[in-house]
């Protein structure tokens, strides 16, 4: 090995991972474990979730899902199960009957989600499919695309004196049990951080504006967060959704409202 290649980023990690000190867990037949591929960039990836990759016969992985990540797990036969908002997508029902039918014939299967899989991911509808199947299951958390974006468009999730508290919601559905109250929301005075957003923006800020958030209040939209090709769009509440059709944001994207957008040219600096 070259000189080069010894002082190259790569090597750094072998190095590191030589003198790690870490109990990593064998994955066995028949169990399936729920993991987190972060936002996309493969560094983000915990050991954990590396390990299962290297160990899985069965992927079962969403469109969100980084190709550089899938193709860790190449021993593995691969089913797709991409969930987008706005597109058609598989049933929920048929995913969890997938990973059930595969557990059952003895596979080593990972569910490969990205971000997080108990953070809008719905792993809790599939770990409660396993629970009433006996199938053991694990969970491996990954970095939640709102924390990972933000730290890559250059946002702080929190900063003394600007915020105490973070709320992330979901936007994708515009009547629903699930559905936040975003009025409520907005007198909390916190930043607010939301997922799946694009299809009903308007409609949440209409009613953001109704909780008294001002047409003022920094916002920003990240789309394709901590990826190669992330773009980055900062406005206020009142020109987000102009923003949004002016530069064609499309999802995936986070929409960010609150004072830490404004933190962002603040903390600009050398790379």
């Amino acid at each position: 090995m070259n000189n080069d290649a010894k002082d190259s980023p790569r090597a750094a990690v072998e190095q590191a991972l030589s003198r790690l000190d870490v109990n990593l867990r064998t994955l066995e037949p028949g169990h399936v474990w729920l993991a987190g591929a972060g936002p996309g960039d493969p560094g983000l990836l915990t050991l954990d979730v590396v390990s299962a990759l290297g160990q899985a016969d069965a992927l079962v992985h969403d469109a969100l899902v980084s190709p550089e990540i899938i193709v860790m797990a190449a021993q593995a036969e691969k089913f797709f199960v991409g969930k987008r908002g706005g597109r058609l997508s598989i049933p929920q029902g048929d995913i969890n009957a997938l990973l059930v039918r595969l557990a059952h014939e003895g596979r080593k299967v990972v569910r490969l989600k990205g971000g997080h899989p108990y953070v809008f991911g719905r792993g809790g509808e599939e770990a409660q499919a396993l629970v009433d199947n006996g199938i053991p299951y694990r969970v491996l958390p990954g970095v939640t695309s709102a924390f990972g974006g933000l730290t890559s468009a250059g946002i702080p999730a929190t900063m003394r004196g600007v915020n105490g508290a973070i709320i992330l919601a979901t936007g994708f559905a515009a009547v629903s049990d699930d559905r936040p109250d975003w009025s409520a929301l907005a007198r909390t005075g916190q930043p607010i951080i939301i997922y799946m957003g694009l299809t009903h923006m308007a409609a949440t800020i209409t009613d953001l504006y109704a909780g008294g958030l001002s047409p003022e209040t920094p916002a920003a939209l990240i789309e394709n967060a901590t990826l190669p090709q992330e773009r980055t769009v900062v406005a206020t509440l009142g020109t987000l959704v102009e923003a949004a059709d002016r530069d064609n944001i499309v999802s995936p994207a986070l929409i960010v409202i609150g004072g830490i957008v404004a933190l962002r040219t603040k903390l600009a600096g050398a790379s």
